[in-house]
């Protein structure tokens, strides 16, 4: 059964990671996510059921619109699959449990918000306080009230550790260091992996932010470079290996 489970997962995954696209893309813009319908960017052409079926209608288009035989993004694929898979290894790693519920939200939070920053530079308003709601709701379930105050003052502190950072960088760089949807998404942090996480999360993306960014700032000088996908980046691989920051502060502590 947990193969079949498995499968399911990752088939409502690789569905609903379509849908991100869509909402990632058109709610920054302030655009209905409903209206209009999937289309061809180029052509406008307006897709049918056949050209829905997430990464499926791809393959079997070769990659180009049916009707004006332009190249569709490889990113629309690579993406539903990503989402498909970290919903089977949400199921794998937590079960059928409220721990899964928090996964799958926490995580469909991130990749909204990778796709929304990336594209817009934007990290929307209405998906974090949908997520933060959701997420306190799923965190009083699992675990009563008092659980839940100890990750809401996390969340706080969290936010505050970066608001503090910002003012820092926008000091010692004169201008804008760092987005306010950063800020925002740290409470988000906060609340699910605890603020001291949420530092180890903040320095994982720069590790992962600061190559990849030298290699595109090269080739395209004038390119703005958003961190909220590396953040979030850094968020799911702390919340996937179920580190706490006591388990890391003692493995730390005896290998050195």
């Amino acid at each position: 059964m947990e193969i079949y489970y498995t499968v399911v997962l990752f088939l409502f995954g690789i569905v609903l990671g379509s849908f991100y696209n869509v909402v990632g893309y058109r709610l920054p813009k302030g655009e209905s996510i409903v209206s209009p319908p999937s289309h061809c960017p180029n052509c406008g052409h307006r897709l049918g059921a056949s050209e829905l079926i997430p990464v499926f209608s791809y393959l079997f288009l070769g990659g180009k619109c049916k009707n004006c035989k332009q190249g569709i993004s490889l990113f629309y694929p690579i993406f539903e699959l990503t989402t498909g898979l970290l919903f089977s290894l949400s199921y794998l790693i937590f079960g059928f449990s409220i721990d899964l519920a928090i996964a799958l939200t926490f995580v469909s939070t991130l990749l909204i918000i990778i796709i929304s920053d990336y594209q817009t530079m934007i990290i929307p308003d209405e998906i974090l306080i949908v997520s933060v709601v959701m997420l306190s709701i799923e965190i009083f379930l699992k675990s009563g009230w008092n659980q839940l105050g100890i990750a809401l003052l996390n969340g706080v502190a969290a936010f505050l550790i970066m608001f503090l950072l910002k003012k820092f960088g926008d000091f010692l760089f004169k201008q804008e260091s760092m987005g306010g949807g950063d800020i925002k998404l740290m409470f988000l942090f906060g609340l699910v992996l605890g603020y001291e996480m949420t530092i180890i999360a903040i320095f994982i993306a720069s590790f992962i932010g600061l190559p990849i960014s030298l290699i595109i700032l090269y080739k395209k000088k004038d390119h703005i470079i958003p961190f909220g996908p590396f953040l979030a980046v850094g968020a799911m691989i702390l919340f996937f290996l179920k580190i706490d920051f006591n388990s890391l502060l003692s493995f730390l502590t005896h290998t050195i």
